[in-house]
């Protein structure tokens, strides 16, 4: 019998919207009906909106690449994450995304993810200090990980320091307070409305925007005197939009740095947590990536050579994508699928459901590292395969994701393999990202 990884119920195909709002809170994935992953498309009405989800590759084509213009990110996403992020360019729209970008971009860019590896490897040096042999509940591994990495490159600053800490169990916090369901979500409400945030979330929001902001004036004291340390802030903060000639304010900043960090330590651990569980359940690769990990040792350069490495990282985002759904608006009436499509109506986009895809991939809902070496795996990574999204709007820093993700895989199975019981097998929810309800849990034991 073919092995299969972990997956999410499902509900009843027909469910009111109360009992909707409900499973969606518990789980956004188990919310959604079984159907999805072999529909082309599925309408959801209710008396408040209007939405579609969309798994044909040429409709997603058309909204992510061909016409972004005309499928601006809908603000039911950024009525929940704004208290924290603001104006960041993960919410923007139109020119003001347009700026961000191009002051953003250069970052991010190929030379620069060389300049930062050092930071990278620093980060992991110091996860396998702390690591030992025993049971561990790796999405805490993986979150500390994660953070000190983004903390390293970022502000050349490591995790143990008090500000990093601060900022970091902050963040948890403000994960476990579901800052996603919230009334504005799923009913359009007026700008003077109130957003009846619960006071956790948005008091938590606050506390990191607090301690951002510190960080960020002291960079920019530091800007101003000339001792300026060689990270990915400088870079940003020192950047001019090569347009209008303009630098990212303070205020900007704060906004541009929580989304850094939200999106780069909390998605980077969603996936390196899933490849641990990954391979403790299909302990055969185990092997074959401690063997290649050797390359480690010739730093930046040899992390091109983790090729099984990668291959497991890209399986991994294809089956526990972390960031399981996105959402676009409609700006005029749309055609879909001999379908008229209304404005202001949400266009879903489910990296869950288009990577798992019945009508597309070959055994989609198993794990298989050498299907991208397939005709089917090769047609499938153009077409239907968006972990990061894809065109204009593609996630800036999916380059130093995959870098990171595979670079700290490969180091913990060069010192240990991992081992999954049976009572552990963890079950997967979505709230901000991909999680598990009750954490991964894994034996680690050294290797000989």
């Amino acid at each position: 019998m073919m092995r299969h990884p972990v997956k999410p119920t499902h509900r009843a195909d027909r469910i009111g919207l109360f009992a909707y709002l409900r499973a969606f809170r518990r789980d956004i994935l188990s919310a959604q009906p079984a159907r999805l992953y072999h529909a082309w498309m599925a309408e959801f009405r209710t008396p408040f909106f209007r939405s579609v989800l969309i798994n044909q590759p040429d409709l997603i084509k058309t909204v992510l690449k061909d016409r972004p213009q005309d499928f601006p990110k809908s603000d039911s996403i950024g009525e929940g994450l704004r208290p924290l992020l603001g104006d960041s360019v993960f919410l923007t729209n139109g020119a003001l995304w347009e700026r961000q970008r191009r002051i953003i971009d250069p970052a991010f860019e190929g030379g620069r993810l060389r300049e930062v590896y050092p930071h990278m490897q620093a980060a992991a040096d110091a996860m396998m200090a702390r690591l030992t042999a025993g049971r561990h509940e790796v999405e805490e591994i993986a979150s500390y990980a994660a953070a000190d990495i983004i903390f390293r490159t970022l502000f050349s600053m490591p995790i143990e320091e008090t500000a990093a800490q601060d900022v970091f169990h902050e963040f948890r916090r403000y994960q476990r307070a579901q800052p996603l369901v919230n009334l504005g979500a799923f009913i359009p409400l007026p700008k003077w409305m109130p957003r009846f945030h619960k006071r956790d979330t948005r008091d938590a929001a606050q506390r990191i925007r607090a301690l951002i902001k510190v960080m960020t004036q002291a960079r920019a004291h530091e800007i101003e005197t000339g001792h300026v340390p060689n990270d990915l802030l400088t870079k940003i903060m020192t950047t001019v939009d090569p347009e209008t000639g303009d630098r990212f304010s303070r205020d900007e900043m704060v906004d541009q740095v929580a989304i850094f960090f939200l999106a780069g330590h909390e998605t980077s651990a969603s996936a390196l947590a899933w490849a641990l569980y990954l391979v403790a359940a299909f302990p055969e690769w185990q092997d074959k990536i401690a063997t290649e990990a050797e390359a480690l040792d010739d730093g930046f350069s040899g992390v091109s050579r983790l090729r099984v490495t990668r291959a497991v990282f890209r399986e991994t985002l294809r089956l526990y994508p972390p960031v399981p759904m996105m959402v676009r608006e409609t700006v005029q009436c749309e055609r879909f699928r001999d379908r008229d499509i209304a404005p202001k109506t949400s266009v879903v986009i489910s990296p869950w459901h288009v990577h798992r895809q019945d009508r597309l991939w070959d055994n989609p809902d198993g794990f298989d590292p050498n299907r991208w070496d397939s005709e089917n795996g090769k047609a499938c990574a153009r077409d239907a395969f968006i972990p990061f999204s894809a065109g204009p709007r593609v996630c800036p820093g999916a380059g130093f994701a995959m870098i990171e993700g595979v670079m700290l895989l490969a180091h913990i199975l060069r010192k240990f393999r991992v081992t999954l019981h049976d009572a552990d097998t963890p079950v997967p929810v979505a709230h901000l990202t991909v999680r598990a309800k009750r954490g991964i849990f894994l034996q680690f034991d050294p290797r000989e």
